[in-house]
């Protein structure tokens, strides 16, 4: 296949991540308005967020073990699982009440478990060549998803939240029309998969996959809380600092997140060049220290906050993309899709805990100030995982044989 078709598909499955993946923080961005709305207490507030981590577990658990990313065409069930998304989004126009919108946060999980493993198994069809860098762009495009519900309440300030819902709704329709009708399987297919619930077991029974979920849950342990916090940490900070970064605290959080697009472009070239194992290392040593230092910054000056949180951004998920183009270089070829969506399972199970950790961190504290500390054990667990994977003969097999 022509260079020409590939890079194509690349924008075209690109496009339609970050159109779907703005239902993920939806309702996160305008979390301090549903507050008020509906009288939401803080731990109803952390699972408006939290029921979106659980959701995504259940659904990629689930199609792991009945091997769906290997059995149904990728394109078609992104599709359909993108349209589910955008109903569960549109429901919170009705104003259901915090239950309500909590299971409807829950559904969007699921269906967003039916868009995002697909997608990863789905660009690896275009690219053996440059996986990395490619893998790279399309979590590059999840992170710029993830954060425009950030940048969509900061342009629509004094407007009703249910703005920031319909645009997120709207993305995610024009992401379904994509994978319906633009996107298809590459030229590099893995293979059709029987139904064995035992391939699951190679995750954690394979000494190179073993060692990559366990960097890959270091990693996720610091990576979604920082997101769904990091708004709740500049709001708190915002008080104190005049004038503020980028002039609002739902702007920071968009440009802190949003620079995470510069990582993983980052984290995709260096990989394909020095490695994944080094590149995944560097990139939790940079995001841990700046989990430690940015609590530093929380009382000024605001160019240090800003600096600090950019860096943090950067690093936090420019490693995200190689544990998954390590899984599949490791993992069986017939069973790639139910590798990635387990290993995201797990993955995800984490950050529903760290999530909910964080506020509780903050309470106990009295403020935000230091709250981000309880985050550093998941990089430094992440760090030596991947230098021990280094270190084993499986690595040869990862990046060409640059490890």
């Amino acid at each position: 296949m022509a260079a020409e078709g590939r890079w194509k598909a690349l924008t075209l499955i690109c496009v339609g991540v970050v159109g779907v993946l703005t239902t993920w923080f939806s309702a996160t961005a305008i979390v301090p308005e549903l507050i008020v709305t509906w009288s939401l207490s803080t731990s109803q507030a952390a699972w408006l967020t939290n029921a979106v981590q659980l959701g995504f577990v259940l659904g990629a658990v689930g199609a792991s073990l009945v091997n769906l990313p290997d059995l149904v065409r990728m394109n078609r069930l992104m599709a359909i699982s993108s349209a589910v998304a955008a109903l569960a989004n549109a429901s919170l126009l009705l104003q259901p009440g915090p239950e309500l919108a909590i299971a409807a946060r829950f559904v969007t999980g699921i269906a967003l478990a039916g868009v995002y493993p697909p997608a990863l198994k789905l660009m690896a069809t275009w690219f053996v060549k440059g996986r990395g860098l490619a893998l790279g762009f399309l979590i590059g495009a999840l992170t710029l998803g993830s954060s425009m519900p950030h940048l969509f309440r900061a342009v629509t300030d004094g407007l009703d939240w249910r703005a920031v819902v319909m645009l997120t709704t709207a993305t995610t329709l024009v992401g379904t029309l994509l994978f319906a009708l633009a996107v298809r399987e590459g030229p590099h297919a893995f293979g059709r998969a029987t139904f064995d619930p035992r391939q699951s077991l190679k995750v954690f029974t394979s000494r190179g996959l073993f060692l990559t979920n366990l960097g890959y849950f270091g990693h996720m342990w610091e990576l979604y809380a920082m997101w769904a916090w990091i708004l709740a940490f500049a709001s708190a900070a915002e008080a104190g600092l005049a004038p503020f970064p980028f002039g609002s605290a739902s702007m920071l959080s968009f440009v802190v997140v949003a620079s995470g697009v510069v990582g993983c472009l980052l984290g995709g070239w260096l990989s394909d060049r020095i490695g994944r194992c080094l590149t995944t290392a560097g990139m939790m040593v940079v995001s841990g220290v700046c989990a430690m230092l940015i609590g530093f910054a929380f009382d000024g000056p605001g160019w240090l906050l800003a600096l600090i949180g950019i860096v943090w951004g950067i690093s936090i998920i420019g490693d995200s993309a190689q544990f998954s183009a390590a899984v599949t270089e490791l993992a069986d070829r017939n069973f790639v899709g139910t590798a990635l969506a387990l290993q995201l399972g797990i993955g995800f199970a984490l950050t529903a805990a760290t999530i909910w950790l964080v506020p509780v961190i903050a309470d106990w504290l009295g403020g935000w100030k230091w709250a981000f500390l309880v985050l550093i054990p998941g990089p430094v667990v992440g760090v030596l995982a991947m230098m021990r994977l280094r270190a084993l003969p499986e690595a040869a097999r990862l990046a060409g044989g640059t490890r």
